[in-house]
């Protein structure tokens, strides 16, 4: 195993161990729950948005060392981001867990540790599961409810 691909396993375990902005987030004004009914992962996001900015994010679930990373990851990118930017990111992302041409991964900073998703194609939807429900959250308003099937 490549010495990179050790240092992306171990930011994973990290963030699923012990993920950042876990719980839940008083005074939000965007939620949405995510379900992904394959594996049985679920996750909830709390979103604080003032003005078309994100001013802070946190999330509730349970799920796989992947889903978990992703939400946690995604949560400390996405904070003080305009809602275009999280947008941008949530593409690029998903064209990188998917393979498809056009990830930048220069817009995806430490996101890139999984760009190893797209080799496990039943991975996919646990890494992608928090951003759909994050989009969910921002485009559906108070209350959104987001599957992957």
């Amino acid at each position: 195993m490549s010495e990179l691909r050790e240092l992306y396993q171990q930011v994973i375990i990290d963030h699923s161990k012990r993920p950042r902005n876990f719980g839940a987030l008083e005074g939000a004004n965007r939620n949405a729950d995510g379900h992904n009914p394959l594996c049985g992962d679920k996750v909830h996001i709390h979103v604080l948005t003032e003005g078309d900015r994100v001013k802070d994010i946190r999330f509730e679930g349970s799920g796989c060392a992947i889903s978990t990373a992703s939400a946690s990851m995604m949560t400390e990118v996405v904070k003080g981001k305009t809602v275009a930017e999280v947008e941008k990111l949530f593409k690029n992302f998903h064209a990188l867990v998917t393979a498809e041409v056009g990830a930048d991964e220069t817009v995806l900073g430490k996101l890139a540790v999984f760009s190893g998703v797209c080799e496990f194609p039943m991975r996919v939807k646990c890494a992608t599961l928090a951003w759909h429900t994050l989009h969910g959250a921002l485009e559906g308003g108070s209350q959104s409810v987001v599957s992957t099937e």
